[in-house]
């Protein structure tokens, strides 16, 4: 009997909010009502899922609460609540239909990532007796692309790149059926219908299908090197194994020593080379598929030419249905999968531009003809674990494909406003509600193509939401690409704040842990541009959203060259060594390293250094760390960004034990501030080195003693600051990317009695600067319409968005470098990033 026919009805309306679009969600909605016998129709629409559903009401009820509880394994449910209770209707025979998407109403919905390919396509991948067998284009409503092809809200075909392809009869039928896996699969296709897979050589030979993956998979074979367009852009490919290859695609991307990731094809193929955790094989095989830093293996199958000098490896398993069609071709089975970009610029993802670029490269281009709309990159992640800390920690290193663009929820309204984030590691930030969409990593914006692509991204992240912000956040650096674009899109000058870098990496870290009021932000990254017109990156700042001010600072080093020394890290060496050590010729005695500069340089750096000639001062940690480096003689030229630091931890094995002797560094006064003084560590290296002391346990007692200091540093200010500094310390820039550091500086801070926090949602590195930089341009909007409404009198606080709720100018409002020019700012590298 009908259970409809057994109790009186009930009708309910209900709204469910969160990742619920392009994951199936309608479908599970379909299929719950039909399994109770429930009447009604599910749509989606800018705000996420919209139900109706009548039955009896216990049978409603338990509907509702398995919204939630039996949501489809990629969803993300935030909310699940009743918005109306309309007339019950006759609901005998009305059934339950998916209705057609409405597009009006507020956009708060949340695109979902690109994800995997899930375990029922994979089989059907490999069946020879299903019609999708090794169609390079599979997918269902659990898996396949999603951010890199939605071209608007709601997420349907039509709003997406497929929309190019119509479905044949079988594929349409299995899109209409609710019980189908594909009902309501907007990448839905098949071999008839769908995208194709083509290859393309130098000399305009083409292979299409079967034959364009026998061409790739041969020149792999030989040693060659072949660009794959994947989900979200092209990767550049060779056999992992084959050294002479791995050495000529390091040649032709000119990637120096940096390490390159590899993809296997499964956890048992990873077992060969690499040493995974339990839990890392987790993230290996999560649907987001990043790229997992994991131990490697000593006696493993790759080449040292993989990832020089080393530890760690980069890892990640195939996230499209054609990566595991090359996989599991025989001898093919763990590849060098690199960004497929060009001198530093964007991933590329168009096939016009790879077929006009890649061939610098590549010697074959494996690509299709599904179009991405916006580029996306592969995830970098670490994963942590310590019996010091109370449970596991994930760290992005870079956060992108299969995680972008979840947002970040802050817990409070939000002004809504755009965030350009930072010149290096760019990413965009959107405000909407409570909510920080967060985009995908976008790369360098000192490169055309990827200033570019910066453009793109803020067009289409803005878009999707429909959201026309007035105010824009940018980075007070006088020389931001990005600042003088949000100038001219954003009706001048009054509509764009400007924000310190180190206040929005410290800003970002509050963000993500929702802490509000006043907090103690340890801040060492690269160098970013200071309020003072310096360049900072070794800073202890007091404060919150509003304003923060520096009460410590590490001891100005001099930049000998400007950018040149980030590139040469034997520069900032050489300058640590002469003010410590008194003169050059003492400098080189105590660290032979230094004798790769000539006699006529040292004596040339050691003029520049002591007359501040080309030789910015920087108070950078990030910079401490290269100087250390290249007195050891780890790295005294760098091949790729922070391979010094790099190097230098990688001599500790991801062993975090702490040194029982660690270096100590002096403390003194100026300026009102506390001075961090390196000078005794210099020293103590000098000592150790001449002592015969190994470099890994240098190495450790030099890591250890920053942490030493971080922590008597963050006491100090307590004591000192009193109530102000609350006990809350949060750790935020670059350097913290460094796993001993971060993880010992938690610990150590707990035992002292902070509630220390990091970061777990975005990178610790510029990646996270739009987030910082968005809540301090709220907070500043705010406080002036708040001026504004109890001193009209005073005229609007808004024309100025600089200004503070107690009139003041906050430190970095001001206009571009207008903070610095009243300091009296000195000359500073041109980079504002984490360089």
């Amino acid at each position: 009997m009908d259970i409809h026919e057994c109790a009186p009805a009930e009708r309910l309306r209900i709204r469910v909010t969160g990742v619920v679009q392009g994951v199936g969600y309608r479908p599970f909605v379909c299929k719950l009502a039909l399994a109770h016998q429930l009447a009604g129709w599910v749509l989606n629409d800018p705000e996420g899922v919209l139900t109706e559903v009548e039955g009896p009401p216990e049978v409603v009820e338990r509907f509702t609460r398995e919204l939630r509880t039996l949501a489809p394994p990629q969803a993300r449910v935030d909310t699940v609540r009743v918005v109306g209770w309309p007339e019950p209707r006759s609901a005998a025979g009305e059934g339950f239909a998916v209705h057609e998407s409405l597009r009006t109403g507020r956009r708060a919905t949340i695109v979902p990532p690109d994800m995997f390919v899930c375990a029922d396509c994979l089989a059907e991948l490999r069946d020879p007796g299903d019609r999708r067998y090794r169609y390079p284009f599979i997918t269902c409503a659990n898996c396949g692309p999603r951010y890199s092809i939605v071209q608007g809200l709601p997420y349907d075909r039509a709003r997406t790149t497929m929309s190019a392809f119509r479905m044949c009869g079988p594929c349409a039928a299995e899109y209409r059926d609710p019980l189908d896996r594909r009902h309501h699969a907007q990448p839905n296709a098949c071999p008839a219908c769908g995208p194709r897979l083509l290859a393309a050589g130098p000399g305009g030979d083409t292979a299409e299908g079967e034959s364009a993956l026998a061409q790739a998979a041969a020149t792999l074979a030989a040693g060659g090197v072949v660009a794959v367009k994947g989900v979200g852009g092209f990767h550049v490919a060779v056999d992992a194994r084959n050294a002479a290859a791995v050495a000529r695609l390091r040649a032709r991307k000119r990637r120096g020593a940096e390490p390159f990731a590899v993809m296997a094809r499964d956890l048992a193929t990873v077992a060969l080379f690499a040493e995974p955790t339990e839990a890392e094989q987790e993230l290996l095989t999560s649907p987001a598929r990043p790229v997992v830093l994991v131990r490697r293996r000593a006696a493993g199958t790759l080449p040292e030419a993989v990832a020089p000098r080393n530890p760690g490896l980069g890892v990640m398993l195939p996230s499209a249905p054609h990566h595991h069609l090359l996989a599991d071709t025989p001898g093919l089975d763990i590849l060098v999968m690199t960004s497929g970009d060009i001198a530093g610029g964007p991933i590329v993802h168009r096939d016009e531009d790879a077929l006009d670029h890649l061939f610098r490269i590549a010697d074959l281009i494996l690509y299709h003809d599904r179009d991405i709309q916006i580029p996306v990159d592969d995830s970098v992640v670490r994963h942590t674990e310590h019996p010091g800390l109370a449970g596991p920690l994930l760290t992005f290193l870079r956060r992108s494909r299969g995680y972008a663009p979840y947002s970040v929820e802050v817990g409070v309204e939000l002004e809504q406003l755009v965030a350009y984030g930072a010149e290096l590691k760019a990413t965009v930030a959107l405000t909407h509600g409570t909510r920080v969409y967060l985009s995908q990593h976008i790369g360098d914006l000192r490169n055309d193509e990827t200033f570019a692509a910066h453009r793109r991204t803020v067009e289409h992240l803005t878009s999707l939401y429909e959201a026309a912000p007035r105010h824009a956040a940018v980075d007070l650096h006088p020389r931001s690409r990005g600042t003088r674009i949000a100038v001219k899109e954003h009706g001048g000058e009054d509509h764009v704040l400007r924000v310190r870098h180190h206040h929005a990496h410290m800003a970002s870290c509050m963000a993500e842990n929702r802490l509000d009021g006043s907090v103690l932000g340890v801040v060492f990254d690269g160098s970013g541009y200071g309020e003072d017109g310096t360049a900072w990156g070794g800073e202890f700042l007091l404060g919150g959203y509003l304003e923060a001010r520096r009460v410590a600072r590490l001891r100005h080093l001099p930049l000998v060259g400007g950018d040149r020394a980030v590139t040469e890290p034997v520069r900032t060496g050489f300058a640590l060594a002469l003010d410590a050590l008194g003169g050059p010729e003492e400098a080189v005695e105590a660290f032979p390293a230094l004798r790769r500069l000539g006699e006529r340089e040292r004596h040339v750096f050691a003029t520049m250094a002591r007359r501040g000639v080309n030789a910015p001062p920087a108070s950078s940690m990030g910079r401490l760390f290269d100087a250390v480096a290249a007195l050891l003689d780890v790295c005294v030229l760098a091949e790729y960004e922070a391979q010094g630091p790099i190097e230098l931890e990688g001599l500790l094995a991801r062993d975090l034990t702490m040194s029982e002797e660690p270096y100590r560094f002096a403390t003194y006064g100026e300026d009102g501030l506390t001075v961090m003084d390196p000078r005794p560590v210099t020293r103590a290296l000098a000592a150790d080195l001449a002592a015969g002391v190994p470099l890994p346990v240098m190495s450790r007692r030099f890591h250890t003693g920053v942490v030493r200091a971080v922590v008597e540093r963050c006491v100090a200010a307590r004591v000192a600051e009193g109530p102000a500094a609350a006990g809350r310390a949060v750790l935020s820039g670059s350097v913290f990317a460094n796993e001993f550091l971060l993880v010992n500086c938690l610990i150590e801070l707990r035992a002292k009695e902070f509630s220390a926090y990091c970061h777990r949602q975005v990178p610790c590195d510029d990646g996270g600067i739009a987030l910082g930089q968005a809540m301090i341009a709220d907070a500043r909007l705010k406080a002036a319409r708040e001026e504004e409404t109890a001193a009209p009198a005073r005229g609007s606080a808004t024309a100025g968005v600089g200004a503070s709720a107690s009139g003041r100018t906050v430190p970095g409002g001001d206009g571009i470098g207008g903070a610095a020019r009243a300091a009296g700012a000195r000359p500073v590298p041109a980079g504002e990033g984490e360089a």
